[in-house]
């Protein structure tokens, strides 16, 4: 077996903080949702497809804290392209895994597999990160790898649409014909940009909505497509109904109103499929 060395035996003290855990073998059909990637992705500073060179055993005296199941491994591997990370990354990369044993208490084999990985730097190591997420390596493959790249396209651009932390207000105006009317969401974000849901009714047409990124309701704003970050932003985290405390002042029959098309929103998002368990999500 081989040995670690003082500096990578502090290195993989310093990491486990965060206990990451191992992908098993991708199958034909792909269990990751897109929100599972993107779940992955946004919290990621760094990404990127490598190949492992090394993976060594770590003393389990050492990883008295890896999940029952599951071996440690300080992971070694060749960078084949990075996907995310400001300032770049050497052509190492270096990491901590918690690999699941199956039946027989044996792990997978490790060297020579492509994994993507996403990771937060380690301070003062520029070739050792610290995965984001218990499972934040997993298998590569080409479909995974063009979504996770389409996924850091649409994060780091200028108008990328931020995560979203509530519903702030909303209220409808009705038209001067029975049956027309405008309702209008505002949403409340990390970083406070703004945003705004509106749906207009207009007779005899079907209902349209659309959503602004700035505080001035854009005419040509669309509905977001499926698959997409101002989607995942949008159908992940939108509360299913809209919450009474954001109609205060508003009369109950446009209150009403301003719900409908807010679950007419909701519905034409459709839901937010994920397959990573809630207990290693953020």
């Amino acid at each position: 077996m081989l040995r670690l060395n003082v500096v990578s035996l502090v290195f993989a003290a310093a990491l486990t903080a965060e206990i990451p855990a191992f992908s098993q073998d991708v199958p034909r059909a792909d269990p990751l949702q897109y929100a599972d990637v993107a779940d992955l992705a946004v919290d990621a500073p760094v990404i990127a497809h490598i190949t492992v060179n090394r993976a060594i055993k770590v003393d389990p005296e050492r990883a008295l804290d890896a999940p029952a199941g599951t071996r440690r491994f300080y992971i070694i591997g060749s960078v084949n392209a990075l996907i995310r990370g400001r300032g770049g990354i050497g052509d190492t990369i270096r990491y901590i895994v918690d690999v699941p044993m199956d039946a027989r208490g044996r792990t997978p084999k490790l060297k020579k597999r492509e994994m993507l990985v996403f990771g937060r730097r380690v301070p003062g190591n520029p070739q050792d990160i610290q995965l984001v997420a218990p499972d934040a390596q997993i298998e590569w493959n080409p479909a995974r790898d063009a979504r996770t790249r389409q996924l850091v396209r649409e994060i780091v651009s200028r108008d990328a649409p931020p995560a979203i932390t509530r519903i702030g207000s909303a209220f409808h105006v009705p038209g001067t014909i029975i049956g027309e009317g405008e309702t209008q969401i505002f949403l409340e974000s990390e970083n406070d940009q703004p945003l705004s849901i509106t749906i207009l009714s207009r007779s005899g047409q079907k209902k349209r909505w659309a959503v602004s990124l700035s505080e001035i309701v854009d005419e040509a704003a669309q509905a977001p497509v499926r698959n997409s970050l101002l989607w995942y932003r949008l159908a992940c985290f939108l509360p299913r109904d809209l919450p009474d405390d954001v109609l205060n002042g508003v009369s109950p029959s446009e209150a009403n109103q301003a719900r409908l098309d807010y679950r007419l929103v909701i519905q034409d998002l459709g839901n937010c499929p994920r397959s990573r368990p809630a207990s290693v999500r953020n």
